[in-house]
């Protein structure tokens, strides 16, 4: 994948035209490159953290996880922009031990459906939902990831399945 130079993004709005927070979130993408945004656990589902800034910077879609601390999150999230930078990016459908130290680790597309629901800065930001998204997995203390045969169920509870399927028309 390369990088969009050509892409409309909020980044090309004027200053004037955004609030306090959303100069703010911009000002960050333009000086590390990417924003890390958590969201917190509550009744309707366990917490979570994204990206936004991966796509239009290094042409890397962007990332979303479940249910990590939000330092441990954004410590990953950011290792991986790290690796992107420097020409080493995580493969996309295949377990890597690049992400994790000792841990497996999948990274799958998101489907667009689920946009609206997870990835509202997102969507703010690009304008719109022509943006690639990926769901990053990570293992239960077996080392054995969502869906793998033996994996922790409750481990299905705490990141629920965002990915592309066969049915998904979006």
């Amino acid at each position: 994948m390369t990088k969009d130079s050509d892409l409309a993004t909020a980044l090309d709005a004027p200053k004037s035209a955004l609030d306090a927070d959303e100069q703010r979130f911009v000002e960050q993408i333009r000086d590390k490159g990417w924003f890390h945004t958590g969201v917190t656990a509550d009744d309707e589902g366990p917490g979570f953290s994204y990206t936004t800034g991966f796509w239009v910077n290094q042409g890397f879609p962007e990332i979303l996880v479940f249910a990590l601390r939000q330092e441990t999150a954004h410590a990953v999230l950011q290792g991986i922009y790290d690796d992107i930078a420097a020409g080493n990016p995580p493969p996309v459908g295949a377990v890597t031990d690049n992400i994790f130290k000792n841990a497996p680790a999948l990274l799958l597309p998101i489907a667009k459906s689920h946009y609206a629901d997870y990835l509202g800065w997102n969507r703010w930001f690009y304008g719109n939902d022509s943006f690639p998204c990926l769901q990053l997995f990570w293992p239960d203390k077996a080392g054995l990831l969502p869906g793998q045969p033996g994996a922790d169920e409750e481990l299905h509870a705490l990141q629920p399945v965002l990915i592309e399927s066969a049915d998904d028309t979006h």
